[in-house]
């Protein structure tokens, strides 16, 4: 039986499957678009560490039911993002390692996903692995970077210290004017 080769960018999923097919390999994360826009400006995803990832391919025959394509992806990475904080690059590392069942059209893809929790998607002879690398490496980023405990004390960004009097005295309610208008009662 002839090996086939296949490439991550033009994907056959289902052959990948049948033959228990196995990929792994490292991109630089520069070349990922998405995810170096995620880059803190001090640290662009070019000098970011490769993204290393693995994919394998399997076929499962379920008893009385169709044959399922299965993919099995794992990657991580070494990203530098803007800490929310002290507004320095911080380091996370993120990562993920999935399953995705594969279908023959979105119809049946809806069906599965409103009946089960498993990641579905539609089989196509030219799969795009290392823009799905990318979506699920942006799934794993974290909502709000920042340092467990920032490099640098925090500084207040005022120019001059409060006197005596602005310390003391009381902010006027931000809505205390519409409360006088309301108490003043419809306009005639």
């Amino acid at each position: 039986m002839k090996e086939h080769l296949f490439f991550p960018e033009r994907l056959d999923v289902a052959a990948f499957a049948r033959d228990a097919g196995q990929l792994s390999g490292e991109l630089p994360a520069g070349g990922l678009t998405r995810l170096a826009d995620a880059a803190a400006a001090e640290a662009p995803a070019t000098a970011w560490p490769a993204v290393k990832w693995s994919a394998t391919g399997e076929r499962r025959e379920p008893r009385g039911a169709q044959a399922q394509v299965w993919l099995h992806l794992e990657a991580s990475a070494e990203t530098q993002m803007t800490c929310q904080r002290c507004l320095r690059p911080v380091k996370e590392h993120v990562e993920f390692d999935r399953w995705f069942h594969f279908v023959h059209d979105e119809a049946a893809a809806a069906a599965i996903d409103a009946e089960t929790e498993e990641d579905v998607l539609v089989l196509s002879r030219s799969f795009d692995l290392f823009e799905l690398i990318e979506d699920e490496l942006l799934l794993s980023l974290p909502l709000v970077p920042r340092h467990e405990q920032c490099p640098e004390p925090l500084t207040l960004p005022l120019d001059q210290p409060l006197t005596e009097a602005e310390q003391g005295a009381e902010r006027p309610h931000p809505f205390a004017a519409l409360a006088a208008l309301k108490k003043q009662g419809p306009a005639q």
